[in-house]
């Protein structure tokens, strides 16, 4: 007999309807569909910023079901009690939904696949997330690369599946389940009032995150590979925040990106190369979860970092009022947009690490709490990279001098004029938007003097490299 029982299909950070391999195979058995999304613990524990943008991709995606014929059921709860819930509710015999790869989200499929088959139910795991599999890149000898120039030249002229088009239909159940109102969820809360801010910098959605990517290949990928750099510049794709939450693949945007390749446009192939970098970490973190929470090179257990995070030197850094002109427009262009141009994320996070000694655990955590492009493999691997304490990481000696880095990467100071306020006779609207952005009680005012540095540049190398040495390395 044809099995006719509805498929839930557990959406999670695949919030698109084009190239979506679980939702395209729930589509071709016929059967109803009901799209789920579950506010569980995994969600829970996000941080502000990327929780709230999560939810808002999620209302976003709810109007794009709508519009293709469909529904989208929310619940909050465990996973696996919501699913058994709706299965009860719906008759449905079969629950699909893509990989996501952090050991949070793993631990959490294990138990939820085996309770679910425990029950009878088929229950199915689907990719979408990366390009790649994980365990389908190999090093000759069958481990896993640790090194990235050596995982992009075993990636590089493979092919990925091309994307799937958007289900022509998509069917559903005779009697749809009660659905929760996300916003009810308060997923913006912790937010406050930077929220009102910040969102008119986002693109959310599917649609919006294609405009993107039809944007960057028309305008930004020919320059991308020197202009990448600087930080003034809009010449970066701004698809991390869409990446995040799946409102776009990763293969629709290599498909692309190659075409430009191929047509002879010469930044692409360092887009590429950005595109596979992602890849990296979550190659490293599917292999090497402790990458996450502890220093990916044992050695540096020992290396005294501070992660005291209520130090004054550490609040000045969070503030955005470090006295050091290019950490400080950072943390400030992050308050305001929710993102950080990279080689800022880069800066700031030398500065935490190497001039403030401070563990990178703090700035991770962070990170995690403003930005929302937050990507738990990219911000783990990213600041151990520049910390020194991770996979194919640069050396701890290497420190970056922000002013000598401004100078280079902003030399008309359009960075720094666009979000510092403090000294300026008539500040960039940008600059003044952070002090509407941060919470009340730091108390902070276009009109303060505009602090000097918590440590001499010369002195934190001097102080960091001293550290280095009595560690022994």
């Amino acid at each position: 007999m044809t099995d006719e029982r509805p498929i839930l299909l557990w959406l999670r950070r695949d919030l698109r309807l084009t190239d979506h391999p679980a939702l395209d195979a729930a589509c071709r058995t016929g059967r109803p569909v009901i799209p789920v999304f579950i506010h569980d613990e995994v969600v829970e524990r996000l941080g502000a910023a990327p929780k709230w943008r999560l939810g808002l991709g999620v209302e976003r995606f709810a109007q794009a079901l709508s519009g293709a014929g469909s529904r989208l059921i929310c619940r909050r709860g465990p996973a696996l009690d919501v699913l058994r819930a709706l299965v009860a509710e719906t008759g449905a015999g079969a629950v699909f939904w893509s990989r996501l790869y952090d050991p949070d989200s793993r631990a959490r499929d294990t138990g939820v696949k085996a309770g679910l088959r425990a029950a009878g139910l088929t229950a199915q795991s689907f990719p979408g997330h990366l390009l790649f599999e994980p365990w389908t890149v190999a090093t000759g000898a069958g481990g896993f690369y640790k090194v990235y120039s050596p995982f992009w030249r075993a990636v590089k002229q493979r092919d990925p599946a091309a994307p799937l088009p958007a289900p022509a239909a998509l069917a559903g159940p005779a009697v749809w389940p009660r659905s929760d109102d996300p916003a009810d969820w308060g997923m913006g809360t912790a937010m406050g009032r930077g929220a009102a801010i910040v969102a008119p910098n986002l693109a959310v959605g599917e649609a919006a995150a294609r405009a993107r990517l039809h944007d960057f290949l028309s305008e930004g990928i020919a320059d991308y590979g020197e202009a990448r750099d600087f930080p003034a510049r809009a010449a970066t794709s701004r698809l991390s925040e869409n990446l995040s939450c799946g409102e776009i693949s990763p293969a629709t945007v290599w498909r692309a990106a190659r075409h430009a390749f191929d047509a002879g446009a010469t930044g692409a192939e360092t887009f590429l190369k950005q595109l596979i970098w992602r890849e990296f970490a979550w190659h490293l973190l599917y292999h090497t979860p402790h990458m996450a929470t502890r220093n990916w090179r044992a050695g540096w257990d020992g290396f005294p970092w501070s992660e005291e995070d209520s130090r004054p030197e550490v609040v000045a850094w969070k503030q955005g009022r470090t006295g050091v002109a290019f950490v400080d427009a950072a943390m400030r262009q992050m308050y305001v947009t929710g993102t950080m141009h990279n080689r800022a994320r880069m800066i700031a996070a030398s500065y935490l690490t190497k001039h403030l000694l401070t563990h990178w655990r703090v700035g991770q955590a962070w990170f995690e709490q403003c930005l929302v492009d937050w990507d738990p493999a990219a911000n783990a691997m990213g600041w151990q990279w520049v910390a020194g304490s991770g996979p194919d990481a640069a050396p701890y000696f290497r420190i970056f001098n922000p002013d000598t880095q401004l100078r280079k990467f902003d030399p008309d100071g359009t960075y720094a004029d666009t979000w510092l306020a403090e000294g300026r006779r008539t500040p960039h609207p940008s600059a003044l938007r952070y002090f509407d952005a941060v919470p009340r009680r730091w108390a902070l005012s276009p009109h303060d003097i505009y602090p000097a540095p918590v440590v001499g540049l010369a002195e934190g190398r001097a102080r960091a490299l001293a550290a280095l040495a009595n560690r022994g390395g």
